[in-house]
């Protein structure tokens, strides 16, 4: 995905042990949330089955790197499904350019589930595009072909159609959710060019928070970014710039965390900065919103953990687990909410 770039915050001390793969994947065993008490869950049971098979569906597109065939058939793909479940759907079409000059052909997927401008809406939004490159990949011979994008990509969608489709059987009758699925994020500059720039990264939600459809016709709230919700071994800590623009959102998403019973997977600790789709959404648009990504700190490989932006960034390292745990969290703001 993105080359994001996460800084010292707060109290964090990167501890300066690492870890092998097999390692990281193994810290799933401290915090599968049995332990903790359920205070208070509401909402439907999120089911990962449904969405584990939902990023499958993506994968076997292949690679959905920007201006491919795949890319198009996985945009078409999830378009369909929103409007299975009752969302009203429309595709905000932009030509952007990406930090070595190629015009990416970049479609935002904008999923409503209601049009009812008096009710309090909420955005949960995730990237769709997949990194076009491997270029963190331990083999270097890998590092020029295209990543399937299990986790960076599919992880999040797959947690938003699944919900799509719990919220057609189980109305929300005092809010609507703005489901919003970003292009172009994942074109930032390569590990291998000269000059790295933030400016690269998540081009479809630099668009999307400047042109911004209905902005004058209802408020989002708040909202929610999934990004990468699905690995082996994951954690969620709270990210920087959510603490910075959007505190008591963080407060609301790792508090409901705790009441669906899955603490262990969203640690109340500061996790760096992520530059990532939220940024822009929260700076250009105004709309204060939280970002759900993991975070590794003894990781060697990456902070993103091990198979962010590899080849291995596949089906076998997806944990229903871990998108039971996030899919249940967003479950219990939502139905806390309405």
């Amino acid at each position: 995905m993105r080359r994001k770039s996460v800084t010292a915050f707060g109290l964090i001390i990167m501890v300066a042990a690492v870890c092998s793969c097999a390692a990281c994947k193994n810290t799933k065993n401290v915090k599968t949330g049995s332990a903790v008490e359920v205070t208070d869950p509401v909402g439907p049971a999120f089911d990962a089955d449904s969405a584990y098979a939902f990023c499958q569906q993506q994968c076997d597109f292949g690679a959905r790197a920007m201006n491919t065939p795949a890319h198009e058939q996985c945009k078409e793909w999830i378009a369909e499904e929103f409007r299975a479940y009752g969302c009203l759907v429309e595709e905000q079409q932009a030509d952007l350019k990406g930090y070595d000059g190629t015009m990416l052909k970049a479609t935002n997927i904008i999923a409503r589930t209601s049009a009812d401008n008096s009710k309090p809406h909420i955005l949960l939004c995730a990237h769709y595009d997949t990194r076009p490159w491997a270029d963190n990949d331990p083999d270097e011979s890998n590092r020029r072909k295209p990543v399937a994008g299990a986790n960076d990509g599919a992880s999040g969608v797959a947690v938003m159609l699944e919900i799509a489709r719990l919220i057609q059987q189980n109305p929300l009758p005092g809010v609507a959710v703005d489901f919003v699925c970003f292009d172009a994020e994942d074109w930032g500059t390569p590990q291998w060019a000269e000059q790295q720039s933030d400016e690269s990264w998540a081009l479809g939600a630099r668009y999307w928070a400047a042109n911004r459809p209905y902005k004058n016709d209802y408020a989002i709230v708040f909202g929610i970014l999934l990004d990468m919700v699905g690995g082996v071994g994951a954690q969620f800590y709270q990210e920087g710039f959510s603490l910075e623009y959007a505190q008591s959102i963080v407060n609301q998403v790792w508090s409901a965390a705790a009441s669906a019973g899955y603490s262990g997977y969203f640690p109340a600790t500061p996790g760096g900065y992520v530059t990532d789709d939220h940024v822009p959404v929260n700076e250009v648009a105004g709309i204060p919103t939280v970002d759900i990504v993991p975070y590794y700190p003894n990781c060697k490989e990456s902070s993103f953990g091990p198979a962010w932006h590899t080849l291995a960034d596949n089906m076998e390292n997806i944990d229903r687990n871990t998108l039971k745990a996030v899919g249940q969290t967003v479950i219990q703001v939502l139905y806390s909410n309405h």
